[in-house]
């Protein structure tokens, strides 16, 4: 018997989201993901999207830089 091994797909956030987390405008969540310094997946609708795993590393980063 073979057993299928599934995996969750990654959470995605939203430029609001991400703002939320970091405190900022979702405006410079955006300016980030132009700059390189955070990367985004783009939605057929062309917004964009941000893994949550990249985000929370990128905050303990940020935080361990204080």
């Amino acid at each position: 018997m073979m057993t299928e091994s599934v995996t969750e797909p990654e959470k995605l956030l939203t430029p609001s989201e991400v703002a939320a987390i970091f405190r900022v405008d979702p405006k410079t969540v955006t300016r980030w993901a132009k700059v390189g310094k955070l990367s985004s997946i783009r939605t057929l609708g062309g917004h964009r999207r941000f893994r949550e795993a990249e985000v929370h590393a990128l905050l303990a980063a940020a935080q361990e830089g204080r």
